[in-house]
């Protein structure tokens, strides 16, 4: 049955509406799926999608409106998500952002993909989304304002930069921008990221939506492009707490068999406590998030959210989280010793770009790699094969790898007074594009408040908490301690409960 002009279009359904209208059959998948696929087509000047295969797209959908009407329907079946192009899919390409990966197809799916789809082999069902397409990433996940992708989006012959859909000429946050603005400008109703060291929560903040990094292990990293191993984690990118419970659920759960890192413990239903109240609740205010570096208006909007939390009957507690400083250096140590590991793969030989011109394997090698790497890339492998090298793994890698345990028990202290951690996201509002793409260190230092929680493998999110300087999003970020994803979409839900920025949509959309 189509949506009558007395309700929302499709578009501003939340992902738990608009599963409900599946599930009453008030809608069907198919006219979800046409609609949304219409949507990604007429905005393609934001440069979020990357690609679409209609076919595939379409086939799940009415494969989910069969479910539907026979009863053995996942819990989000036929609603739409987009993928982050990190992630490998049989239907789209999985290009990681690279040259080194142009056209490349899986011939498997994630685990994370599979999970939301149509389930894994072995009997575990999946939810039931349909996948709209894949969206745009920084190259290999290396970056914080998706300016680094090398692959084209749709309508473009070259390789563009995602736009933010509050203001076209700025930034969306990395790497997983293309996510971010496309679940902002309502092209999609959720979609998958990745996070190593802030890549869900900045562009979340960025963009105005609500995204959430779980505890590292909660999600399978199987079958999702390496770039450090020790920190990628796979999360949702929805426009609500609510919403993300809902993705997060069918998201995580172990995947032992495939995934090494992977925690063996069961799925759960990250949406049981969304109401449960807060009075009471220990909120950690670590000052070194409030120093110097945070723009004031930024502040203000993060102090306004803290506000309407004491007017919910939490208590803001002063903690210290005295080695912050130092998740810049551990982190640009840690995580390019580990890409320039994972990307030796790409050499030429097995998949992926290979050099036309060539005298013999190593000019192969170096032609391949140096063609089809982008700048931003070469640098970490570079830095990363310096610290492990003879000499200088001692004096850089290993002491980086103590002081991220010490990084780590900085928040185990802070616990100890706290239920849950709260500051900022990121130091200032989404950039212009193009304004620190000659600078790669201003660009790290925009992860200052994101890293230690990654380092630490902490669940961490970001929440719509208001705007900055020229009406640009502010997000909250919260952190909360080992696998205390549902106590963290909790407090984020009573937030939203209380605000309406979760359901702004930016001008024009």
């Amino acid at each position: 049955m189509p949506m009558t002009s007395t309700t929302p279009e499709l578009h501003e359904l939340s992902v738990a509406v608009l599963a409900q209208h599946l599930r009453e059959r008030k809608v069907s998948a198919l006219e979800t799926a046409q609609h949304f696929l219409t949507r990604v087509k007429a905005n393609e000047s934001l440069a979020a999608f990357v690609d679409l295969n209609e076919d595939a797209t379409l086939a799940q959908a009415r494969a989910a409106d069969q479910a539907l009407a026979a009863g053995t329907a996942g819990p989000l079946a036929g609603v739409p998500i987009a993928h982050k192009d990190i992630f490998v899919t049989r239907d789209f390409v999985a290009t990681a952002g690279s040259r080194m990966l142009a056209g490349y197809r899986s011939p498997f799916d994630a685990t994370v993909v599979q999970r939301l789809g149509q389930g894994l082999a072995g009997n575990v069902s999946g939810a039931g989304m349909v996948t709209l397409g894949k969206v745009s990433c920084d190259e290999f996940a290396m970056g914080s304002a998706n300016e680094k992708s090398a692959t084209p989006p749709l309508g473009h012959t070259s390789p563009a930069p995602v736009r933010n859909p509050w203001d076209s000429c700025r930034i969306p946050g990395g790497s997983s921008g293309g996510s971010a603005a496309a679940v902002a400008a309502r092209l999609t109703p959720a979609a998958s990221g990745t996070d190593t060291g802030g890549s869900i929560r900045q562009p979340a903040s960025f963009c105005g939506i609500t995204g959430i990094k779980p505890t590292y292990g909660r999600a399978s990293r199987y079958g999702m492009i390496a770039y450090a191993s020790s920190l990628d984690q796979a999360g949702p990118m929805a426009r609500s707490a609510e919403d993300c419970a809902l993705l997060l659920s069918a998201m995580c759960g172990p995947d032992l068999d495939r995934d090494s890192t992977s925690l063996d413990v069961p799925a759960e239903d990250f949406s049981r406590s969304l109401n449960d109240s807060i009075n009471g609740l220990r909120i950690g205010i670590p000052k070194e998030f409030f120093g110097e570096g945070l723009a004031s208006d930024v502040r203000a909007a993060v102090d306004a959210a803290l506000k309407e939390y004491e007017k919910l009957g939490a208590k803001l507690v002063p903690i210290s989280l005295p080695r912050t400083e130092l998740s810049i250096p551990v982190y640009y140590i840690i995580a390019p010793a580990e890409a320039s590991s994972n990307l030796s793969r790409f050499d030429g030989v097995k998949f992926g770009h290979r050099a036309a011109d060539y005298t013999d394997l190593v000019s192969m090698y170096k032609k391949t790699r140096a063609e089809g790497f982008g700048d931003e890339v070469k640098r970490r492998i570079m830095v990363g094969a310096y610290v492990l090298s003879h000499g200088y793994y001692d004096a850089y890698y290993l002491q980086a790898q103590k002081i991220r345990r010490m990084i780590a028990d900085d928040f185990q202290n802070a616990f100890k007074t706290c239920d849950v951690i709260a500051g900022p996201v990121a130091p200032t509002v989404a950039w212009k594009i193009g304004e620190k793409s000659d600078d790669p260190v201003a660009n790290y230092l925009a992860d200052i408040f994101t890293l230690p929680a990654s380092l630490a493998g902490l669940p961490g999110m970001s929440v719509p908490a208001g705007f900055g300087a020229n009406a640009m999003p502010v997000g909250l970020q919260l952190i909360g301690n080992y696998l205390q994803e549902a106590k963290l979409l909790n407090v984020a839900h009573r937030l939203q409960q209380a605000t309406d920025f979760h359901l702004r949509t930016p001008g024009g959309f």
